[in-house]
């Protein structure tokens, strides 16, 4: 029996499983970049979900090419005389992987890890360079002008009513004053773009 067009099945798999990997990777710099530019909890969380998913895509995948392994080293091994049901037997072992599926087991896939790590140190980095001294507010302060105008308005940071609004000279935008001074002094700290 030729399993050539098996092995080139295989093949197709890996590379989807590749593709699963790369979205993985850009889910957990988008998230990151969520966290340094915004600190959006909700924006983060839905990036999480979306990590999950691809933790429950690749683990499919993984059972599935399990499966055709398994099934194919069988056959290779045993020898039949005729050829049995490839696609039965190929179910069959899918299924009973599955079978054994567990939430947790999304929590474990190493990807998955790597985002909850590099997120956790993110966000404490973000919170030790929120917290760091004032070195550039009188510079920052050029940059705001403060409103009184209008006192019941909710920042696009925070996502909570402003108590103290400053308002963007350049562009008007309005944000709770010590939300967006962190945010540039994060920005400036790290030698990027305000």
């Amino acid at each position: 029996i030729s399993f050539s067009c098996v092995d080139s099945s295989l093949s197709s798999l890996k590379n989807c499983q590749s593709y699963i990997n790369t979205g993985m990777d850009i889910a957990t710099r988008v998230a990151l970049d969520l966290v340094e530019s915004f600190n959006d909890v909700e924006e983060v969380d839905s990036v999480e979900k979306v990590m999950l998913q691809y933790a429950a895509m690749d683990r499919e995948l993984n059972h599935y090419m399990t499966a055709i392994e398994e099934t194919v080293h069988q056959i290779k091994r045993d020898k039949p005389e005729n050829i049995p049901d490839l696609q039965y037997l190929v179910k069959e072992k899918f299924t009973a992987l599955e079978s054994k599926n567990s939430d947790s087991d999304l929590q474990e896939n190493e990807k998955y890890m790597y985002f909850k790590d590099q997120l956790k140190e993110m966000r404490k980095q973000f919170r030790l360079q929120s917290g760091d001294g004032n070195e550039s507010i009188e510079q920052i302060d050029e940059d705001i002008a403060v409103t009184q105008s209008q006192v019941n308005f909710i920042c696009p940071i925070t996502q909570m009513e402003m108590k103290k609004p400053v308002r963007n000279k350049v562009c008007g935008h309005v944000y709770e004053e010590e939300a967006i001074l962190k945010i540039i002094q994060t920005r400036n700290q790290q030698k990027k773009k305000v």
